[in-house]
């Protein structure tokens, strides 16, 4: 997976399939990463399907009280942006 060093929300994100696919996903990943973010700088990371994002939510204060928030499944996404958010 190509991914924008600068980026969010999935903009400059490609996925790269075959050796064949990567320089061309690199010229476009670049080109929406620097127009979204002025900055077409990318990296490669190892794609994984079919996985699960998890997040698991802490509050602490200054006292040292800490609690867990639970966690919540934010696997649900469209484009590589979260669609639903669910809390345990």
């Amino acid at each position: 997976m190509l991914k924008a060093s600068w980026g969010g929300g999935g903009r400059g994100m490609r996925p790269i399939q075959k050796p064949e696919e990567l320089e061309e996903k690199i010229r476009e990943g670049r080109r929406e990463a620097e127009a979204a973010f002025g900055n077409g700088e990318g990296y490669l990371e190892k794609m994984i399907l079919r996985a699960r994002h998890v997040e698991v939510q802490i509050l602490g204060d200054k006292q040292g009280n800490i609690y867990h928030l639970w966690e919540r499944d934010c696997s649900v996404q469209r484009r590589n942006q979260k669609v639903v958010e669910r809390s345990s």
